[in-house]
């Protein structure tokens, strides 16, 4: 994967749309929020007046300052407190919101189909449920409070200078000018730079897992160097959008500081004419250029946090173009409440299998399949079936095969045959490029993705362990199984012995972290997993081609063991799997060249039987 088909970023215009949804769904705790940040901050501005009064005191001799030495005092505790209070309402209703976002990523991301996530690469998956979470986090806890509070600073301490003297306020504004121009031009560079940052550090995480994650392969071909010069100009790329950005804000906040120069030179200066011309006093005056200092920091921070704002924006259009990436009906009622828009329903009426979004909160649901299987509705066909994963280079071509319910047929062939293809297509990993791929009659694109896993399973070579309890691992393929279900499971595929000698049985903790299963206990695990879930038509891609030869034998026991009774397809990495199938399906060069029992191809003395004899049997 070079790192070019990355999934989709919203625009602009959509992500401001979606915070726009999520703000309506919280908007009486938006409301109350930035009320009262906004009288703890109107509040906070009675210190300039009062220490300008104490100024006038002292110009005319009065040393009585108990009256406004207490205002001054109260003012800070009540200002403070409320000021307080609604930084953690404004947080608040910032962390909801990102909830919301979040859960609806992680539901989206969970349910993309795995052609569309196998084309992306899940580096660019990765790098925005890590990087761009973190950033939009940082920023919603920090960021969005301060922003809130400078902005109400700024329009409060406004109105405060028009209330000393109209003039002080048009002094105070000659800055802006030069703070709106600074922060247009900012914003123009800044939001591309970003976004092209996040891009190119989402490109470097999926060429770094794509290496690490084929390092045996990297190594077997002397590839070494060629991906270690791919991996130098990802990083090359993040470093120098990285240095442009830093040289970007050092001259944003440059022009920011003759902005501050600029504004309080023109207050002073108008102080100065007012005072002695006996148009205010010098305690309003003073007032008036408190005023104008303390807007440096809300202004500054206001503005530095467009810089905060533009990252946060570019990892939130990331998060929001996978939220609304179409995704299997079973999530509309999940997320169609989330304040972003419920996704369309991707069933098609006439099927066997009803669209899952006609489900409602409170009703029962549609019917959908049991979780049983009737060996009626397990029949498996290709009728014409091509597949390219670029245009103009087949991967399979004209294939046609009928798989009779319960069969079991073994796919063998040389590597790059196709087999592999052939089984995501059934697993509806892939859409074939032309031609139909139909389990029970109904074709798989026409399958609600409920029904889809409910029908069919795949179990490859790399199978992942979750972290936790041995039982919830188990539980993830039947949420409601009680133990006496996971037992017999485990004991179906021959795992129950070890598992009973694990310090704490089915409550072991496996996983990262936890107790470290071998390769053929994690493959035992994901059969009894395939068990329980209890699928009508089984793939199993090469499933135990990492274990030893010992280890081979148990597994494929113990994959015959979880195929019982149902469909299977066996992407045979040992030709002894082909010789325990009802029937051996050859694939060379994406098409199908023979098929039939061991026992025939042998005696045919064809493309089989060269691979069993080279097979040294």
């Amino acid at each position: 994967m070079s790192g070019d088909e990355l999934l989709p970023v919203a625009s602009g215009r959509r992500t401001a749309a979606a915070v726009g949804e999520l703000l309506r769904r919280v908007w009486p705790l938006a409301v109350f929020a930035f009320a009262v940040l906004a009288s703890g901050t109107a509040i906070g501005l009675l210190t300039a007046p009062l220490l300008g009064q104490l100024v006038d005191l002292v110009v005319a001799g009065d040393t009585d300052f108990t009256v406004p030495v207490l205002l001054l005092a109260c003012v800070a505790l009540a200002g403070g407190a409320t000021t307080a209070w609604g930084l953690a309402l404004v947080s608040r209703l910032g962390e909801t919101m990102l909830a919301e976002v979040r859960e609806r990523f992680v539901e989206k991301a969970l349910a993309l189909p795995l052609d569309h996530l196998e084309r992306a690469g899940s580096g660019d998956l990765t790098s925005r449920v890590t990087n761009d979470v973190t950033m939009i986090a940082r920023s919603v806890r920090e960021a969005l409070p301060e922003l809130g509070r400078s902005a109400l600073t700024i329009v409060l301490t406004l109105g405060g200078l028009a209330v000393l003297d109209w003039r002080f306020l048009l002094a105070a504004l000659l800055a802006a000018p030069i703070q709106f121009a600074t922060a247009r031009w900012y914003v123009r560079r800044s939001g591309p730079l970003y976004a092209r940052q996040r891009r190119a550090d989402g490109a470097l995480q999926q060429q770094l897992l794509g290496t690490l994650g084929g390092a045996r392969t990297v190594r077997a071909f002397g590839l070494g160097d060629d991906h270690v010069g791919r991996i130098d100009r990802r990083s090359r790329e993040v470093v120098g959008t990285t240095l442009s950005a830093t040289r970007l804000a050092t001259r944003f906040f440059s022009r920011l500081n003759a902005a501050e120069f600029v504004g309080l030179s023109a207050v002073l200066g108008t102080g100065f004419v007012l005072v002695a011309g006996g148009a205010t006093t010098i305690g309003t005056a003073t007032a008036a250029a408190l005023y104008f200092h303390s807007l440096f920091n809300p202004v500054n921070a206001a503005l530095s946090l467009v810089d905060d704002a533009q990252s946060a924006a570019a990892g939130l259009a990331r998060l929001v173009g996978v939220s609304d990436l179409p995704g299997p009906p079973g999530l509309t009622r999940l997320t169609g409440t989330s304040g972003l828009p419920a996704l369309p329903d991707s069933g098609t009426p006439g099927t066997p299998f009803p669209p899952e979004s006609a489900e409602l909160p409170g009703s029962p649901g549609p019917p959908v399949p049991p979780r049983g299987h009737s060996p009626s509705d397990s029949s498996v066909k290709l009728a014409d079936v091509g597949h390219a994963y670029v245009s103009g280079h087949d991967v399979l071509a004209d294939v046609h095969l009928e798989i009779a319910a319960g069969e079991h047929v073994a796919l063998v062939g040389a590597s790059g045959a196709g087999k592999t293809t052939l089984a995501k297509l059934v697993a509806g990993v892939h859409v074939p490029t032309r031609g139909t791929v139909t389990l029970g009659g109904v074709a798989v694109p026409d399958l609600p993705p409920r029904a889809l896993r409910r029908t069919v399973a795949l179990i490859s070579q790399e199978v992942h362990v979750f972290a936790g309890p041995l039982s919830d691992d188990l539980r993830l393929a039947k949420p409601g199984a009680g133990d006496d279900e996971l037992v017999a499971a485990l004991d179906r595929v021959g795992a129950l012995p070890w598992v009973r000698t694990l310090p704490d049985g089915l409550s072991t903790v496996v996983g990262e972290g936890g107790h470290r299963l071998t390769v053929t206990q994690a493959q035992q695990l994901a059969l009894a997993r395939l068990v329980l879930a209890d699928p009508a038509i089984a793939i199993l891609d090469e499933a135990g081609a990492d274990a030893g030869s010992a280890g081979a034998r148990v597994l494929q026991r113990a994959a015959a063991r979880a195929v019982e009774g149902r469909t299977a397809i066996v992407v045979a990495h040992r030709l002894t799997q082909a010789e325990a199938a009802d029937r051996v399906v050859v694939v060379e060069a994406g098409r199908v060249v023979e098929t039939g029992t061991h026992a025939e191809l042998l005696a045919r003395q064809g493309r089989y039987a060269e691979l069993w004899k080279a097979w040294g049997r």
